[in-house]
């Protein structure tokens, strides 16, 4: 089985909101193609409104949404039933074929198939700097990052994907994508996530430590960040 993450980018002009709720309509039928397995998808849609000052844009067009599939395979041919179902939906999409790693799984949240996950999931898509090596970057981030992401947030589902390779043509060059989620009110209560509320100092023991761990393998100038709603289909 493999993993394809899809980024899709809505119409021009196109209102951010009732796009999302025509994909949470639309999605779902996905699930019924040969060869997937399992499905998920991220929106911006209107429940997600109170974290648009998490949001960052450092690409000139980051994507709108974003779709996860687990295939029997990801050769082309077998995709693109996938692929072409994707393309009716969104005015442009782009594919990439990833290793998934969990290192929190959500134990605490889990919803029914179709419904949307409580809180919201922020993703960051990221960009390796070009002063690491990948070695280098993975062990940065997987292995020293990983236990100070999970200490100093409110997280409850912290899941990495690395790309391995492209799979459409002219996809953007991102190198992996995070997905964590968060209680709603992390949306606007820095606090909250920061896992510090009512305490102050911890606050900033935990913005200086996570900023100073995600400087070392990020360069945020390059870095885009979404606030989404989670759904998920069994």
């Amino acid at each position: 089985m493999e993993k394809v993450i899809y980024l899709l980018w809505r119409e021009p002009g196109l209102d951010e909101h009732a796009w999302a709720a025509h994909l949470r309509q639309s999605l779902p039928a996905l699930r019924g193609l040969a060869g997937v397995r399992s499905l998920q998808f991220n929106v911006q849609d209107e429940a997600v409104a109170p974290a648009a000052g998490i949001r960052r844009a450092s690409s000139a067009s980051p994507p709108d949404a974003l779709v996860q599939v687990w295939l029997d395979s990801a050769i082309d041919a077998f995709r693109a039933p996938v692929d072409d179902a994707l393309r009716q939906q969104a005015d442009r999409i782009a594919a990439y074929l990833v290793t998934e790693s969990q290192p929190l799984v959500n134990t605490r949240f889990a919803s029914a198939s179709g419904q949307r996950t409580t809180g919201f999931a922020q993703l960051a898509l990221l960009k390796r700097p070009a002063r690491l090596t990948p070695a280098q970057w993975l062990d940065l981030w997987h292995n020293r990052h990983t236990p100070v992401a999970i200490e100093t947030q409110a997280t409850f589902e912290y899941v990495q994907n690395v790309v391995v390779r492209a799979l459409t043509v002219d996809a953007p060059d991102y190198d992996a994508f995070v997905e964590e989620c968060f209680p709603a009110a992390a949306m606007s209560d820095p606090q909250v996530f920061f896992d510090a509320v009512g305490d102050a100092d911890k606050f900033q023991r935990n913005l200086a430590r996570m900023m100073d761990s995600v400087a070392r393998f990020i360069d945020m100038d390059a870095l885009d960040v979404l606030a989404t709603s989670q759904y998920r289909i069994s």
